[in-house]
């Protein structure tokens, strides 16, 4: 992440991964001010067995796009919302990247969403991470059709359903 101010957006893709017991390094890296330690961190990635990359960034959010262009690895940006523009200006930092450097991005904030785009590329090849992923993803159902059998108990005059 770009800064230790992007935490508390960054601990739901935490959280996840530690749910789904996927090992997982955090850093805070600035592609402007510290950009060997950035340019080094991705080019010694892969020896160090790691395998997808999350970079999260706001306002310019340069770090995403710093970090697929020193390494092979799949790279999702999470943007992070700031002040001045409501995380539009990462989000569009993040998602136009020149071609060659693609950086899978996803919504502001939406470090859950990284974190199971993650898991699903390491599932192509890892059984355990794939059952967790069906189970995590079962228990998603369990909820919204919970959610709609307490909507059911839910009356007003015009509601039909």
């Amino acid at each position: 992440m770009g800064s230790t101010s992007d935490l508390s957006v960054m601990e739901k893709a935490a959280s996840l991964l530690n749910e789904l017991e996927i090992p997982f390094e955090m850093h805070a890296l600035s592609a402007h001010r510290t950009p060997k330690e950035v340019e080094e961190f991705a080019k010694n990635a892969s020896q160090k067995g790691i395998e997808v990359i999350i970079a999260a960034a706001g306002m310019a959010a340069a770090l995403p796009g710093v970090i697929a262009a020193n390494t092979t690895l799949p790279v999702i940006g999470v943007p992070i919302k700031g002040d001045a523009l409501d995380g539009l200006d990462a989000l569009y930092s993040i998602v136009q990247m020149p071609p060659g450097i693609p950086v899978a991005t996803v919504g502001i904030n939406a470090a859950l969403n990284a974190a199971i785009i993650a898991a699903q590329i390491l599932a192509l090849k890892d059984e355990k991470i794939l059952q967790k992923l069906i189970s995590y993803k079962e228990d998603l159902k369990k909820k919204i059709v919970k959610a709609n059998d307490l909507l059911k108990e839910f009356s007003c005059k015009y509601k039909t359903n």
